[in-house]
C-alpha cells in the first residue's frame, strides 16, 4: 500500500559519457643530422632523438656561467667583484684571436666586473671572458674546471665531461638532454634570463658586441647560448616562449653537431625549426560551460545540467589521449538551480575532477500527479 506514494528516482540521460580527441596531424620537427632533444619543465614534457655525448663548443661556458654563479651568487643590478685586466690576460686574448676562438678586446688596467664577465661570456660567448671568470672564481682554469666536472655529476648530467672553460677542445661533450637540463637550471636564474635575453651587449673596453645566439629577441626567442667548432659542428640551445592558456611557457630546444654554412645558421634554423614544431603539436580541448551535457527527468518533465564555466586544457600527442566521463548522483527529491548533482571526470595527460550543476530546478511529481 506504501509503495505508489514512494519517489521514483529521477532519471539521467547523460550526452557525454567519454571523450577521446584524435592525435593532430603536427609532428615534432627533429634535425636530419646530429643529435637533439626537447624539454618543456614546466609540463613535464621531455624527449630526445639521438642522444649520444659529443663536442658541445661553447655551449661550455653554459657550465662556466654555472658554477661561477653558484660561487658568487649575483642578481639583478649588482656587478659582483671586479678583475683588474693585467698583461697575462691581454696574452691570452692574442692567443684566443690565432684560435679562432670568440673573444672580446681588453686592455690592461681595465676593470671587468663579474656582471661584465657574465655578459661577455653568455651574450657574445667570449673565451677570454670565461678564463677570466674561471680564475676569478679559483685562481686557475684547471681548479675550475674541476668544479665544473664535479657540477655535472652533482646535477646528474653523467654524460657530460669537460676540459676547459671554453669549450675550444672537441673533449668537452656532452648529450642534448644534458645540455637540456643545465639549460632549464641556468635559466631559473633572473639575472641569467636578463642576460641571454640581449642582442647586443656594452662592454666597458670593448664597447657594443653582438649576441651569437641566434634568432634572439624575434620569434619568441629569449635565449640561451650557441657554439661552433669544426669538431663539434653547430650547436644552439634554444628557449622560447609560448602561450599555455593563460600561462606563459618557455619550450627549450637542443641541437648539436649541425653542418653547413657559418654552422650557426643552421643550427638556429633546427633549434627554432624544432621549438615550433613542439608548440604546433599540442593537442587542445575545451569543455564548455553552460553547455547541457545531460538531463534529469520526473516523468517527462527534465532540467539540464552541466558546468558553469569553461575549462580549457592543453597536452602533448607523447603525453597520451584525453579522456571524460560523466558520473551523477541518484536523486529522489527536488533538484534546486546550481545544485550540484554529479562530476565530469577529466583523466589522461591531464587530471581533473570538474563541478556539474543543474541548470534550473525540479520537483519530483506530486501523489495526485502520479495517480493521474
Amino acid at each position: 500500500m506504501q509503495l505508489p506514494l514512494l519517489h521514483r528516482p529521477a532519471r539521467a540521460y547523460v550526452a557525454l559519457k567519454t571523450v577521446s580527441t584524435s592525435p593532430v596531424s603536427a609532428s615534432l620537427v627533429w634535425p636530419s643530422v646530429g643529435e637533439a632533444a626537447l624539454d618543456i619543465p614546466a609540463l613535464g614534457v621531455i624527449s630526445a632523438h639521438v642522444n649520444n655525448a659529443v663536442p658541445i663548443a661553447s655551449l661550455t661556458k653554459m657550465m662556466t656561467a654555472y658554477v661561477a654563479l653558484q660561487r658568487l651568487p649575483l642578481s639583478i643590478g649588482e656587478t659582483g667583484p671586479c678583475h683588474t685586466v693585467t698583461s697575462d690576460d691581454l696574452e691570452s686574448y692574442d692567443q684566443l684571436v690565432r684560435q679562432d676562438a670568440s673573444s672580446v678586446p681588453v686592455t690592461v688596467g681595465e676593470q671587468l666586473c663579474e656582471s661584465d664577465l657574465l655578459n661577455g661570456v653568455l651574450v657574445h660567448s667570449a673565451a677570454n671572458y670565461a678564463v677570466m671568470l674561471a680564475n676569478m672564481v679559483s685562481d686557475t682554469n684547471e681548479l675550475f674546471v674541476t668544479l665544473m666536472n664535479e657540477q655535472a655529476q652533482a646535477l646528474g648530467l653523467t654524460d657530460t665531461s669537460y676540459v676547459d672553460v671554453t669549450g675550444l677542445s672537441s673533449e668537452d661533450v656532452s648529450t642534448p638532454l644534458d645540455q637540456a637540463r643545465l639549460a632549464v637550471l641556468l635559466m631559473k636564474s633572473p639575472l641569467v634570463r636578463t642576460i641571454v635575453d640581449q642582442t647586443s651587449v656594452t662592454l666597458p673596453f670593448a664597447g657594443v658586441e653582438d649576441s651569437f645566439t641566434p634568432d634572439v629577441g624575434i620569434d619568441n626567442v629569449i635565449g640561451v647560448k650557441s657554439g661552433r667548432t669544426a669538431a663539434a659542428g653547430g650547436c644552439d640551445v634554444m628557449a622560447v616562449t609560448f602561450q599555455d592558456g593563460t600561462q606563459t611557457r618557455v619550450v627549450y630546444a637542443v641541437v648539436l653537431g649541425q653542418q653547413g654554412g657559418d654552422l650557426l645558421t643552421p643550427a638556429g634554423e633546427a633549434a627554432l625549426a624544432l621549438a615550433d614544431s613542439a608548440v604546433a603539436a599540442r593537442q587542445h580541448y575545451t569543455f564548455v560551460g553552460r553547455r547541457a551535457i545531460g538531463e534529469f527527468a520526473y516523468d517527462g518533465r527534465r532540467v539540464a545540467f552541466g558546468l558553469t564555466g569553461s575549462h580549457e586544457y592543453w597536452w602533448w600527442p607523447a603525453e597520451g589521449t584525453l579522456h571524460a566521463r560523466v558520473s551523477v548522483k541518484r536523486v529522489t527529491r527536488t533538484i534546486r538551480r546550481g545544485e550540484v548533482v554529479g562530476h565530469l571526470v577529466v583523466s589522461g595527460p591531464v587530471h581533473a575532477t570538474l563541478t556539474l550543476r543543474a541548470f534550473g530546478s525540479l520537483a519530483p511529481p506530486t501523489l495526485l500527479q502520479r495517480l493521474r
